[in-house]
């Protein structure tokens, strides 16, 4: 029998594929967009408000669902490891900051190392040349995702924020 602690509810259950969702759709809506998301804002929130457990459990179920939409490809792969690895830091920061500044800042620095990420990734399938050539090839794209993600994280993280910890402490308060 589990215990209370590692179970989920039946908020967790409706709660998780949900937001998982979320982060699909709002992919698909910024797709047309070269290396403009909302995934990593939406990660760095669904952590500081609902906690990093459900937000991995959102991880693994977006990262899986991807090859759904664009088959299975070692740059998937990367998902199980850069989404889980965004809530662990995501959730060290929340403990010493609450501005919106430091979550874009994390933003910043994450969108401009995510082709290095992939590019060591790739290195173990392809060699270490080839994941040179992917890691600089891919700068320009690096730099318009780091500034995007710190302008989309700078503006929107905090109402987000503001929004969903209503809305989850209304669902909370009529539960009493």
């Amino acid at each position: 029998m589990k215990s209370k602690a590692s179970s989920l509810s039946v908020w967790d259950i409706v709660l998780i594929p949900l937001l998982s969702a979320t982060l699909t759709s709002g992919k698909m809506i910024l797709s047309f967009i070269p290396n403009v998301e909302i995934v990593t804002l939406l990660f760095m929130v669904y952590t500081v408000v609902f906690g990093p457990r459900r937000t991995f459990l959102i991880a693994v179920i977006f990262s899986t669902t991807e090859i759904f939409f664009y088959g299975v490809h070692t740059w998937l792969l990367v998902y199980y490891v850069i989404w889980p690895l965004l809530i662990l830091l995501t959730t060290l920061l929340m403990k010493t900051r609450t501005s919106e500044w430091a979550f874009a800042l994390l933003a910043l620095v994450y969108g401009l190392s995510f082709g290095l990420v992939f590019a060591v990734f790739e290195s173990f399938f392809y060699g270490i040349a080839y994941g040179v050539v992917y890691w600089v090839r891919g700068i320009p794209f690096d730099l318009i995702h780091g500034v995007s993600n710190f302008v989309v994280v700078l503006f929107l993280y905090a109402p987000l924020k503001k929004l969903l910890t209503g809305l989850r402490d209304k669902y909370f308060a009529h539960q009493g």
